[in-house]
């Protein structure tokens, strides 16, 4: 038995497998994210511990016996965020989250001071990375920078307080802009760049290897075998590409959340910097991904819904379905740009605009517009991983987007790569945490990183195709001409 262990923004969950790879249970406990000023978005690490212990006590009420099977256990977790401990090993601070945006100045700063930022750690600065937010504590909070003896991520500080150890993995330090994402070690230029040292940062191990061992007093509170393994883990991306099994190079997975992801494995790292595409190490050793990231996602729909006064997402849908070939052609374009964009523009003064309205216009044509432009923006992501050198094969469809047959047909159309969907909640970190824990106690990744079977395939159809490629190269002319305003 494996227990997976995932750090989400809003919950810690839990996930137990089978060695066979068959999920036995699962159980969570909410958290809660503070605002104390515009941009700023904080937790307390106590309130992940305080969940975590919430969530176990849940497990052994209704799978104690299982959970005493344990043989390991994997983390994965939120990405980017910072925790900053004493030389005591005290919280000095709330963590500072990957969603934070008060550190534009420093990124700014950061790239000044070490101009090869870009080519060692194979990305921008940006404020959701970790390394601008130590450089904004280092200007604003001077003491508290002075004070930390230690930086971990936020599923690392689950760790410590599992293990005892400080250690990270390659997946989620290639996200602080500290590593030397090619090397798979510390940067020593990043972290003097920030006024760090390699002392001030957790060991490194791979993502499936051991990282430590379950503190005896725990295993005997939550009633689990003595010299449980705790392994690497992973970021949330990379360790839901695991739990979808995505390991090989052109594996990957389109996420439709409230923002959107286009993740694909590769065989080194490819950058494409200019593009504003992340490129990461991943949770597998010789092994890395490269994301394109769109800030606006299954949230256009939810807006679109807001506006047009649908009572839900799964009421308006069939309206955008409902049109013909011909009235999609002439429905209005998109721009999906409601909170500006990440990939490839990287533009926070985008905006959502539709052109082509006429009164002829129904709330469906709106609806299907909104759900072809993220369909668009994917596309764009796509082609910025393309030219970089990589290519994809058949992506997996999770996120709430998921859930429409009509959009994952139209992602497979505009992207033209076969798509596939699996069983409602079957995929996710949690479950790439525990594969990577049976990783970490000698499992193979043929037994245990075996794909998710699909419950649905949707191939390109080569006709829909063609046809939305042509209002694909209007889509981008539109945003071409609209650029200077937007900056206006």
């Amino acid at each position: 038995m494996y227990l997976g262990i995932d750090l989400g923004t809003s919950e810690v969950k839990l996930l137990l497998m089978e060695e066979s790879g068959e999920v036995a249970a699962t159980a969570g406990a909410a958290l809660t994210v503070s605002r104390p000023h515009p941009q700023w978005s904080e937790q307390d690490p106590a309130q992940w511990w305080s969940a975590t212990i919430t969530a176990m006590q849940q497990l052994r009420a209704s799978h104690g016996e299982a959970l005493g099977r344990v043989r390991a256990i994997g983390l994965s977790g939120q990405m980017h965020g910072a925790v900053l401990l004493d030389a005591q090993d005290r919280v000095l601070r709330p963590a500072i989250l990957w969603n934070d945006g008060r550190s534009h100045q420093e990124c700014d700063a950061l790239t000044a001071r070490e101009p090869r930022l870009p080519a060692i750690t194979g990305n921008l600065a940006m404020p959701g990375f970790t390394a601008p937010k130590l450089a904004w504590v280092a200007r604003h909070e001077p003491e508290i920078f002075r004070q930390t003896a230690t930086v971990l991520l936020p599923k690392d500080y689950l760790r410590l307080m599992l293990t005892g150890e400080k250690v990270s993995e390659m997946s989620d330090a290639a996200g602080t802009l500290w590593l030397d994402v090619a090397r798979r070690d510390w940067s020593d230029a990043m972290l003097e760049a920030t006024g760090l040292r390699r002392s001030h940062m957790p060991r490194l191990v791979e993502g499936s290897a051991p990282s430590g061992t379950l503190r005896r007093a725990l295993a005997d509170e939550w009633g689990m075998a003595p010299e449980v393994i705790v392994a690497g883990g992973g970021g949330d991306n990379a360790a839901s590409a695991v739990g979808i099994g995505a390991t090989r190079p052109g594996d990957g997975f389109v996420s439709l959340g409230t923002s959107g992801v286009l993740f694909v494995v590769t065989d080194r790292l490819r950058a494409n910097t200019g593009s504003a595409v992340h490129a990461f190490c991943h949770a597998l050793p010789g092994r890395w991904h490269q994301m394109s990231v769109m800030l606006s996602a299954a949230s256009c729909l939810s807006w679109i819904t807001r506006a047009t006064g649908a009572q839900n997402e799964a009421a308006l849908l069939p309206e955008a379905q409902a049109l013909s070939s011909t009235e999609r052609l002439r429905a209005p374009l998109f721009l999906p740009y409601l909170s500006g964009e990440r990939t490839p523009h990287n533009d926070p003064h985008a905006q959502g605009v539709f052109v082509g309205l006429g009164h002829d216009t129904g709330r469906g044509a709106l609806a299907y517009s909104v759900l072809e432009g993220v369909a668009f923006g994917m596309r764009d992501g796509l082609l910025a991983l393309r030219a970089a050198g990589t290519e994809a094969g058949t992506l997996s469809l999770v996120g709430g987007g998921a859930r429409s047959s009509d959009w994952s047909q139209l992602l497979a159309d505009t992207l033209d790569l076969p798509i596939v969907t699996h069983s409602e909640g079957s995929a996710g970190a949690a479950l790439g945490a525990a594969r990577l824990a049976a990783l970490a106690d000698g499992q193979s990744e043929e037994s245990a990183c075996t794909p998710l079977a699909a419950a649905q395939r949707f191939d390109p159809d080569p006709g829909h195709h063609g046809a939305l490629m042509q209002r694909y190269a209007r889509f981008r002319d539109i945003y071409a001409r609209l650029q200077p305003v937007f900056k206006q």
